[in-house]
């Protein structure tokens, strides 16, 4: 502990030596534990550089009350478990974006399978009521929109939007891709 004390203040005071002789003490254990953290050996070179970096950037906080080899744990761990947080959160939003996006042959027959299934479930419907959910839904209009649009009162409008879903729901029952309908209130 002592020689890392007498190593920081050297390092503070521009001893460049003094600073790779802590890299090369630590880097290994700390190479190991970054590696149990990040389960692949590159991430977890990369992860090791910057660490160091860090550790360096924030040597003037280091207050000795603690072991130097605690703090600098402290502050490689804390780096990578932020930067690890971070590429988890970028990967979740790629992997969502090419969920979105994603235009796979087999993505693009389940989008026009369910766009035929919904088809059929509406043609169903009595003409108003398919009406009624493609201006609700297709095309995102309020209800009082809908009445001016089809000249109906705003209770008629409730009314026959509620029976249409419950029409579509008990459609659905019968399976196909809007089953899970049938399961909602």
């Amino acid at each position: 502990m002592e020689d890392d004390i007498q190593s920081v203040e050297r390092i503070l005071a521009g001893d460049k030596q003094a600073y790779i002789d802590i890299i090369n003490q630590y880097k290994n254990p700390l190479y190991a534990t970054i590696l149990r953290m990040a389960k692949n050996p590159q991430t977890a070179q990369d992860l090791l550089q910057e660490a160091f970096i860090k550790v360096y950037e924030q040597l003037g906080k280091y207050d000795q009350k603690g072991s130097f080899k605690s703090w600098l744990y402290k502050v490689a761990v804390n780096h990578c478990l932020d930067q690890l947080r971070k590429k988890k959160i970028k990967q979740e939003q790629i992997e969502e974006e090419r969920m979105i996006n994603d235009t796979t042959p087999e993505v693009v027959f389940l989008k026009k399978e369910k766009s035929r299934e919904l088809e059929r479930l509406m043609a169903g419907l009595p003409e108003e009521e398919r009406l009624i959910l493609l201006l609700r839904y297709a095309n995102d209009l309020s209800y009082e929109e809908i009445c001016k649009t089809l000249r109906i009162s705003l209770a008629d409008v409730r009314n026959k939007l509620h029976r249409a879903k419950k029409k579509l729901r008990s459609q659905a029952q019968k399976g196909g891709y809007f089953n899970d309908l049938s399961k909602r209130g």
